[in-house]
């Protein structure tokens, strides 16, 4: 309901009721002005897009502690929401007078010190929660929707896969605790926080699988055994030498504390488990190799074998093929390498044929 009078001192009043039957009023010179209003106030609520006024001096850094502590997020995802709504330059604008340059100024202001990646994380948790502002209709649009953001280097172009050599020579000068790592990373395609949280238990030996049940990561002060990461439970088929390396290290070197670890800690800390990874790196004299590749180092073996993005993804313990794809994309056959293989199967099943007729006929 809305309506718009001429008060005694000239003025025009407008004024109308919101959904929940509060009336909000403003005066104007002429009542043109005042009706403009009001017809904005009433497209606004039919698109969807209405804002109580009254609730518009709410902030990003108001609203999200309360947002934030409703979301289902592992313990990480929380921290990098966290460090990036706290670096946000319009944390402190009322909602009511956030505009788009606010954001494309705090983006600009970003690429002097940050990596692109990085940004895009920053802008991803932010946008999370102003979306979730215009869902209770606190804002009326989000600022950040369509904005341009740093260009990031295509993965193919960053990722260092280890070479067969690589991996060996790591593996040979590394301490012989740490070797079991080295070979759930290499063989299995498993994250050092998942790898160093592999038990005896996990290992079945007759069905030579690992299951990946759980992973160790590193909180200040402390150390966190928790479930994977969402999607990447899984059992991965390895092969009869895995099992046997791991068998022999536990003959070897022995496991660690009540829970049967393969790595020393309880639980082990993937922090040193690095340290420990540049320490055979610098011996082997490899260099620009992080734990992670060993895992494109697995992923590209399965690709390079024939297995499919699907299967790729089963073992690597993505929520989708979409996230293997959009990794390894580069690393899979295209329609012409696999057109051209097709061909030459083609053409040497017509040369074995014309073969076998020449034989039989000179018999």
């Amino acid at each position: 309901m809305a309506s718009i009078r001429q008060r005694p001192d000239g003025k025009w009043r407008a004024r109308y009721r919101d959904d929940d039957g509060r009336e909000h009023s403003k005066h104007f010179d002429r009542k043109r002005d005042g009706q403009a209003w009001l017809d904005e106030i009433a497209a606004a609520r039919r698109t969807g897009t209405y804002v109580d006024p009254q609730r518009s001096t709410i902030t990003l850094a108001g609203f999200y502690g309360d947002w934030a502590d409703r979301q289902v997020w592992a313990v990480g995802t929380r921290t990098a929401a966290d460090r990036a709504v706290e670096a946000c330059d319009f944390g402190a604008v009322p909602f009511a007078k956030l505009r788009r340059s606010h954001a494309e100024a705090w983006v600009k202001a970003m690429q002097a010190n940050l990596a692109a990646s990085t940004i895009r994380t920053r802008v991803k948790y932010v946008r999370g929660a102003l979306r979730a502002a215009v869902h209770d209709r606190l804002l009326s649009e989000d600022p950040t929707a369509g904005l341009k953001l740093p260009a990031v280097r295509k993965t193919e172009h960053t990722m260092r896969i280890p070479t067969p050599r690589e991996v060996n020579a790591i593996r040979d000068r590394a301490e012989p605790f740490l070797r079991p790592l080295l070979d759930v990373m290499a063989y299995a395609g498993l994250r050092i926080g998942e790898a160093a949280a592999v038990q005896v238990s996990d290992v079945d030996w007759l069905r030579r699988t690992v299951h990946v049940a759980r992973q160790v990561q590193n909180r200040p002060g402390t150390r966190e055994v928790c479930p994977p990461k969402h999607g990447s439970e899984r059992v991965v088929p390895v092969p009869s030498a895995l099992t046997e390396r791991l068998s022999a290290a536990m003959r070897d070197v022995g496991v660690f504390g009540s829970a049967q670890w393969f790595l020393p800690g309880d639980p082990p800390s993937p922090n040193a488990l690095r340290r420990w990874f540049e320490k055979a790196c610098t011996a082997a004299g490899v260099d620009g190799i992080t734990p992670h590749d060993f895992r494109h180092f697995y992923a590209s073996g399965l690709i390079r074998s024939g297995l499919d993005a699907v299967s790729v993804a089963r073992a690597m313990g993505h929520a989708s093929p979409a996230i293997t794809l959009a990794i390894y994309a580069h690393l899979f056959p295209d329609a012409a390498d696999r057109t051209r293989a097709a061909a030459a199967d083609l053409m040497a099943s017509t040369a074995d044929s014309a073969d076998d007729l020449r034989t039989e006929r000179e018999a």
